[in-house]
């Protein structure tokens, strides 16, 4: 039997729901909080006492990296998922089951524990606030969720069971879900693999589906990079094409299919925030743009990684002089980065008054397309599809580049543009997209996993 990994924060049922699963599929049921009870000798709340949280934390990695590999339940203390480490082995051919509860209800099931405080607050509000510190750790644990609120351990238990046999998505989604892939431009073979995780009954109800939304996007390298990353890490997963011009139909599929998370690109970053049921409040609201979707617990929520991916090869030019080239939802992302290193900023777009827009609320200036030469920048960031192949035009020409141009091309199919073919003939710096790439892709495989990948690893398959 595939290993089972029960998540979620302290009374939620873990052990209880976890006992039960384990004795219908005839395995042991293993909790993390006992097991290292049982290897140190002392109880959960000595060791905090005497030896404080980060000791424990150590002792939890090693108990959870030791655990057995199949063939049994396992029940999670509510803080080891906030992990990497530990998502990494949790997840590794695993099932991971996330159980909520309302702050009643684990308020009153916890009310006499010896565990000790994790805050100075009163419980109910320490409750409240430890969910909302961890939330994002617990959509990252959860391939399937379950809210054990009004449930007893035994129906919960056979919930579970239950989603694990049959899946959540209906036949009619499935079938539908077949249809909108058959009418893309998907290739033979990745339309075959879907058709045989569609079919009904599904081959492995188990499996989730992610895939970049966007028209056009099968020039995406995310398939076969997260497919890879997938097989390296045992997650069971698989990456495709959610290619279609109405987003609309891109989020019913998504949400009928019951699919993990979702890419997003040209030209929908902008326009999908009105089909999220939350955004973070940290970049995708400030930005004006989502490329990351997270379906958790019944909610969509949006998140911008692109600026952070922009952001990272343009620390030393703190403070520089700078001018954006476009202003969608790439642009955005990218002002805010570039905003947020104190650069002196200025939008150009063939459309003044989109430039102007987004000029105003990212706080720096605007100009119209021509006004580049007259500015000569320290950097230039193009965020507009020129370059991208079948387009193969640069946004600026030969005699506008100079060798003290640091340019930056977000665009990384092909890796090597014809704007940076241009740059590196007249001398200037230059940044390929394939780095921006690399950074906002390992962060969204955070935001979906919990697992924080080493660069070396993301590199190998995007070479």
């Amino acid at each position: 039997m595939k290993r089972i990994v029960l998540t979620g924060y302290r009374g939620t049922g873990k052990t209880e729901i976890g006992k039960q699963l384990a004795q219908q599929n005839g395995v042991p049921f293993l909790d993390t909080d006992t097991l290292i009870e049982q290897e140190t000798g002392r109880s959960i709340p000595d060791i905090f006492h005497e030896d404080g949280e980060e000791r424990f934390r150590a002792i939890e990695r090693e108990v959870i990296a030791s655990l057995p590999p199949a063939d049994v339940v396992i029940g999670t203390g509510g803080g080891a998922v906030v992990d990497p480490k530990n998502m990494e082995h949790l997840r590794k051919d695993s099932t991971l089951v996330l159980l909520t509860a309302d702050i009643d209800t684990i308020e009153r099931r916890i009310l006499h524990s010896s565990r000790p405080p994790l805050t100075n607050l009163p419980m109910r509000k320490e409750i409240a606030e430890m969910m909302d510190r961890r939330r994002q750790h617990y959509h990252a644990a959860s391939d399937f969720y379950l809210d054990t609120s009004d449930t007893t351990p035994a129906d919960a238990a056979g919930k579970i069971a239950s989603m694990l046999k049959t899946g959540v998505a209906t036949a009619a989604a499935r079938a539908e879900g077949l249809t909108f892939f058959r009418s893309g431009r998907l290739s033979a073979p990745v339309l075959q693999r879907l058709e045989e995780i569609l079919k009904n009954p599904p081959a492995d109800p188990q499996m989730r589906i992610l895939g970049v939304a966007g028209y056009p996007c099968a020039h995406s390298r995310g398939p076969r990079l997260f497919n890879a990353l997938f097989r390296e890490f045992g997650l069971n997963n698989y990456y495709t094409f959610f290619e279609d011009p109405e987003l609309d139909q891109i989020m019913t599929v998504a949400r009928s299919l019951d699919v993990k998370g979702l890419s997003v690109t040209i030209p929908f970053k902008q326009d999908v925030i009105p089909f999220l049921d939350e955004v973070d409040e940290h970049a995708a609201q400030q930005i004006g743009a989502v490329n990351t979707v997270v379906f958790a617990c019944g909610s969509a929520i949006g998140y911008n990684t692109d600026w952070l991916g922009i952001r990272k090869p343009l620390v030393g030019m703190k403070g520089a002089k700078a001018v954006l080239l476009g202003a969608g939802g790439g642009a955005s992302a990218a002002a805010y980065a570039l905003v947020d290193l104190d650069m002196d900023v200025t939008i150009l777009n063939r459309t003044p008054a989109k430039a102007k827009e987004l000029a105003q609320r990212a706080g720096c200036r605007w100009a119209a397309w021509d006004a580049f030469d007259s500015i000569r920048p320290d950097l230039v960031v193009n965020t507009t599809p020129l370059g991208m192949e079948p387009d193969t035009r640069s946004p600026l020409t030969e005699e506008q580049l100079y060798p003290d141009l640091t340019v930056y091309d977000l665009v990384y199919t092909p890796p090597i543009t014809p704007l940076i073919e241009r740059a590196r003939a007249k001398g200037c710096t230059t940044i390929t997209g394939t780095g921006m790439f690399v950074e906002q892709a390992r962060e969204q495989f955070y935001l979906w996993f919990g697992i924080d990948l080493p660069e070396e690893t993301l590199r190998k398959y995007i070479a």
